[in-house]
């Protein structure tokens, strides 16, 4: 089965949104988990604009399933990576203006320096994950640097309008799939997934993790956070079938 990591960075936005204390963003990590989502991701933004540090330091001590950090390759977010040892980290592109993740990471153009952040993980018994588009030159740049896996920017596909274009893009993520399963490196994919579009991604060829965030938050205020990570799990379920 495919495994489902949910991104909880939403649960913290409601709660910065009056700076407070609820919704409980452990809280809700564990009811994900207790719901049989197989890890959980977080972001720990520079602008600290949703997750706090605390969050990820009690993430980090409290989770029984798997922490995937998703961060930034900048000195002070690497420190904290390096102090907390997540199971996993995963590097994103930030812009302080953007609202959300906007694109996939440019690994090409940075190949020496992901490198050594890449090594310095693998050191602290991290693994490393590139957020990036479906372009086989960032896979051959995420091998080049000496990443675990890659996560594929599924955004193109899923904000797609009209059947050919959503085609279109869904070509691209499984040729690209495609690719990095040849080039040795595990296959994720994430971003705008959800119940409606997630099933054709789910059928890409050795796809082993989805993370979704968005999606299942907005959903919890309708059905529940539980039945909402559920909902994900029975496509999941439906597509290993």
């Amino acid at each position: 089965m495919i495994e489902l990591g949910v991104n909880i960075d939403h649960v913290a936005t409601l709660r910065e949104a009056r700076k407070g204390v609820d919704p409980d963003v452990l809280e809700a990590a564990k009811l994900c988990e207790m719901a049989g989502a197989h890890q959980i991701t977080a972001h720990l933004r520079q602008d600290r604009r949703h997750v706090q540090d605390q969050d990820i330091e009690l993430l980090s001590e409290l989770l029984e399933v798997r922490l995937n950090f998703e961060m930034a390759a900048v000195p002070e977010i690497i420190a904290v990576a390096h102090r907390i040892r997540p199971y996993q980290v995963c590097l994103v592109p930030e812009s302080r203006e953007e609202i959300t993740t906007e694109g996939g990471l440019d690994v090409a153009s940075d190949i020496e320096h992901l490198r050594a952040v890449t090594a310095d993980m693998h050191s602290h018994d991290i693994q490393v994950s590139l957020f990036i588009d479906p372009d086989p030159r960032q896979v051959d740049a995420a091998v080049a640097v000496g990443a675990d896996c890659v996560e594929l920017h599924t955004g193109p596909y899923a904000n797609a309008h009209g059947d050919e274009a959503m085609a279109v893009a869904l070509q691209q993520l499984q040729d690209c799939g495609r690719y990095v399963i040849d080039a040795g490196l595990t296959l994720n994919a994430g971003h705008g997934l959800n119940v409606h579009n997630l099933e054709p991604v789910a059928r890409i060829p050795g796809l082993h993790e989805v993370n979704i965030g968005h999606a299942i938050i907005s959903r919890s205020i309708f059905i529940g956070l539980d039945n909402a990570v559920k909902e994900i799990l029975d496509v999941l379920d439906r597509c290993a079938a």
